[in-house]
């Protein structure tokens, strides 16, 4: 098949891409064309490579045609933040008999009644990016339910961790500083209990994900799956696990989240509570069902691995992994 990756070169297209060339399908990458690869890989050398600016296309409404005329068996987009993209894109390919395969978040889901939750549940989101999510999946489902729409899937991954990537730490931020109060063992403060969830997932496994949603349209089509890993992380027992990678034992306080507030930067603040006050857990039961598919990597895997690669590095004052 002929596969148009959207948003080709980041993080999760670094594994997709090749996964695809190696299944033996015809690839268009598409991206801004400003950053480096995060993976290297020999089958980018078999890929047709197009440097495209989205937002700017998408307001002049030449976007969708755009991707139409690569007359792509599916298209996969990685990148599609608002319902007016996705409108754009949706009426340039109904009737090509191309497929749409999309990038979601579990984001999607409010506040949690149950866990693991099932992606019909609890799907009352907030904040701007799991609201625009949320509606992007609406549009894209009623149109695959449609009988002469486009068949569309929608996949959620968790927080999306691996090398080369910055993955959200126990304190549910991007402070690297958590990373080297563990490696050394100085007292971390965590919000709340310790008690609160992350999920997150390796970068490979939510490739793994769109490779089986590109290849298995009968099990896909109309659908949207979480991608994850296994089992979510409390914050405490990330820590506890995290520190043991430097054969430390985790010194651990824990505060309500105001007191916590006040011992880090704004910036900070702002990344803990959108994952706090979500404590992700999300099912991968209906992936496994229609997708087959099966996480290579733990949630503590896919940090450990992303933390290695910030470990040692100038600048971030954590020490090497053992």
């Amino acid at each position: 098949m002929r596969v148009v990756v959207i948003g080709a070169t980041g993080h999760v297209g670094g594994y997709l891409v090749p996964r695809l060339v190696a299944a033996g399908h015809e690839v268009v990458a598409l991206s801004r064309g400003r950053q480096r690869l995060y993976r290297e890989d020999p089958a980018w050398a078999s890929v047709r490579s197009e440097t495209v600016d989205r937002a700017a296309e998408d307001a002049d409404g030449v976007f969708g045609a755009r991707i139409a005329a690569l007359e792509p068996d599916v298209v996969v987009d990685m990148v599609c933040f608002t319902p007016e993209s996705a409108t754009q894109l949706l009426d340039a390919l109904r009737g090509t008999g191309a497929r749409l395969v999309m990038c979601g978040t579990i984001w999607v889901h409010g506040a949690l009644t149950a866990v693991p939750a099932l992606e019909h549940e609890d799907r009352e989101p907030w904040g701007e990016y799991g609201v625009g999510k949320a509606a992007i999946e609406d549009l894209v489902l009623a149109e695959a339910a449609r009988a002469d729409g486009v068949p569309s899937t929608i996949l959620h991954p968790g927080h999306i961790s691996g090398p080369g990537w910055p993955v959200i730490t126990p304190a549910g931020n991007l402070d690297a500083d958590v990373w080297r109060r563990l490696a050394t063992g100085e007292r971390l403060v965590l919000p709340g209990l310790g008690l609160e969830t992350l999920h997150h997932v390796h970068a490979d496994d939510v490739a793994q994900a769109f490779a089986l949603a590109v290849e298995r349209p009968e099990g896909a089509d109309g659908r949207a799956f979480h991608v994850v890993s296994e089992r979510a992380l409390t914050l405490r027992g990330y820590a506890e696990e995290a520190a043991r990678w430097w054969g430390r034992t985790a010194d651990l306080e824990f505060l309500p989240f105001d007191a916590f507030a006040a011992t880090t930067t704004p910036e900070h603040v702002a990344t803990s509570w959108e994952h706090v006050a979500r404590s992700s857990s999300v099912s991968i039961a209906a992936a496994r069902e229609h997708l087959g598919y099966a996480p290579r990597f733990t949630s503590l895997d896919a940090a450990r691995e992303a933390v290695a690669r910030l470990a040692g590095t100038p600048g971030s004052g954590v020490p090497s992994l053992p």
